[in-house]
């Protein structure tokens, strides 16, 4: 099983968050149903070529949230009610508002002529669906 994540170099983030937020793509967006089989530490592990205590970290935190359940000896499935699409949705959003930010900023622009421009998108997409 390839499980399509990846790690990025360029990324600041710790590779264990890289790899958590990938995990819940994949659930949210429904890659990987509830109550399937993820890849088991050490494999994925070594498809991604980081150590087993980085995969093992995300696991941790990812069956904390209640994202994937995890039985020793058996491995680890996506949880039966992972509850994730509204919050990871919002997150992503966030991310993007934050990159239209600094990338206004590089062009110069202001807090209100940006304001002004994601008002006019939302209003172009209101139209449409009119």
């Amino acid at each position: 099983m390839h499980s399509g994540i990846t790690i990025s170099q360029s990324d600041s983030r710790p590779m264990y968050l890289q790899i958590m937020e990938q995990i819940k793509q994949r659930i949210a967006l429904g890659d990987w149903v509830p109550g399937q089989e993820i890849p088991s530490i050490r494999q994925l592990a070594v498809e991604l070529r980081v150590s087993v205590i980085t995969i093992k970290r995300a696991y941790l935190e990812l069956d904390r949230e209640g994202i994937i359940v995890t039985q020793h000896g058996k491995g680890s499935t996506v949880a039966t009610d992972p509850d994730l699409s509204p919050r990871l949705y919002d997150q992503e959003l966030t991310e993007h508002v934050d990159q239209v930010a600094r990338l206004g900023e590089l062009l110069g622009h202001s807090p209100e002529e940006l304001a002004n421009r994601v008002r006019e998108a939302a209003d172009r997409l209101v139209k449409e669906h009119v």
